[in-house]
């Protein structure tokens, strides 16, 4: 699973190599400690459009498909796994045509270790971001008025796969990795058969590990309120 995630940059310089066309002036700012129900960028095709425009833009994590009645149960759904994606109604139609792709810095998870969780931070061993594959939708509160601004909420998913290349001594799930060839597919909204689409990226994903790093960081990243630079300092495992 992936519960916590760090964007240390702004959006448009983590999606740039991503060549998104458009790139809004409300995104979130860098933060070491993104957790479920936050607010974070996401790089997704506008399918409005023809050709369909690539952009950031801000969404909460924690999927809320149209059909919610309240976007309460987005908090549970901040993961879908890739294996069950095609099949489960909260998942398989976004999959079909409004996948995304989520710039970040890195990721967090826990070890356990002698009835303790030891969490490491996992990233990139250079300075290039990190992309996890993904889902969104957008949901209407209808109790608002057509004119209010927050009357639609854009919501997202990180999809996980079994963890490999090491990275399941930590935890057996980890977040879909998708390198920058197939997220050009994986962003099409276009894109036919997204089932063998999923499978692919799933197939490419040990090679994108082999291109990561991590390592043991302190426990204060627990803490949801704690967001800053030292969060991702390496620690020795005992003090972890």
């Amino acid at each position: 699973m992936c519960g916590r995630f760090v964007v240390a940059r702004v959006g448009s310089e983590l999606a740039g190599v991503l060549r998104a066309e458009v790139v809004p002036d409300d995104l979130p700012a860098p933060s070491f400690n993104v957790a479920p129900t936050a607010r974070a960028s996401i790089v997704l095709d506008s399918a409005k459009t023809e050709p369909p425009t690539r952009r950031l833009a801000p969404a909460r994590w924690g999927l809320v498909p149209a059909w919610a009645k309240d976007p309460s149960g987005g908090a549970r759904a901040f993961n879908a796994r890739s294996e069950e994606a095609a099949e489960k109604p909260m998942f398989r139609k976004a999959l079909v045509s409004r996948r995304a792709v989520i710039p970040a810095s890195g990721y967090y998870e826990w070890q356990g270790e002698a009835g303790a969780k030891v969490p490491h931070y996992i990233r990139p061993r250079g300075d290039e971001p990190l992309f996890f594959a993904g889902l969104y939708e957008w949901w209407k509160d209808d109790a608002r008025a057509d004119e209010d601004a927050e009357r639609w909420l854009l919501s997202f998913t990180i999809l996980t796969r079994a963890a490999v290349g090491g990275l399941e001594r930590i935890h057996d799930r980890m977040p879909l990795v998708i390198d920058v060839d197939h997220a050009d597919v994986w962003l099409d909204p276009t894109t036919e058969y997204p089932a063998d689409l999923l499978d692919a990226v799933v197939d490419a994903a040990p090679d994108v590990v082999e291109t990561l790093t991590w390592f043991p960081v302190g426990s204060a990243v627990g803490n949801v309120r704690n967001d800053d630079p030292s969060l991702i300092e390496r620690a020795d495992a005992a003090s972890a």
